[in-house]
């Protein structure tokens, strides 16, 4: 394939999914505290990934169980991912010495992410998974599978938060305080 061939598709790959972000984080935002634990349950796909980091090694998210997990599905083509990110690596920081913990999966390769996360030197783990990935997210609301796409579990697994479209600094923290204080 062409150079400019293929530099156009990804540019226009990028164009809508971040429409697409944009689009259905406009009506996509929702809590699933209220609901029955069928709902909070509907994380668990989420929680049995084990991908790489960007380094090559292999994380399982369940090595994290026990701690209130904020789960952030995001590229570095993603104009509103990357607006959301230094608000995620603030509260991250905030909370360093909680039972919580942040992990970016991101559909993107391996030397984008890393070259993104030494700039920007964000403080928690970085994941890449392949595009199919966000079919995961599709029960959750995220049917046109955009990004960012957020999940929040608490220290128990249940999906307490999902959130279509970016999640800004004083909700995210709110969120993990809330579920901090839960026996």
């Amino acid at each position: 394939m062409r150079p400019w061939i293929r530099n156009t598709l990804i540019v226009a790959v990028a164009a809508l999914a971040a429409s697409a972000g944009y689009l259905a984080q406009r009506n996509a935002s929702s809590s699933t505290s209220g609901q029955p634990y069928a709902a909070r349950n509907a994380g668990a796909p989420i929680l049995a990934l084990t991908l790489p980091d960007s380094n090559g090694g292999l994380q399982a998210l369940e090595q994290w169980r026990g701690k209130v997990l904020v789960v952030n599905f995001w590229a570095t083509w993603c104009p509103p991912c990357l607006r959301e990110i230094p608000d995620f690596a603030r509260v991250s920081e905030r909370f360093s010495g909680a039972a919580v913990q942040f992990v970016g999966i991101s559909i993107d390769k391996p030397d984008n992410v890393r070259k993104f996360a030494d700039e920007l030197k964000v403080p928690y783990p970085l994941l890449i998974a392949p595009l199919q990935t966000l079919e995961l997210t599709t029960p959750l609301g995220n049917t046109a599978q955009a990004l960012p796409f957020t999940a929040i579990f608490d220290r128990r697994g249940g999906l307490q938060l999902i959130k279509l479209g970016t999640l800004n600094e004083v909700e995210l923290e709110g969120k993990i305080r809330a579920l901090l204080a839960e026996p």
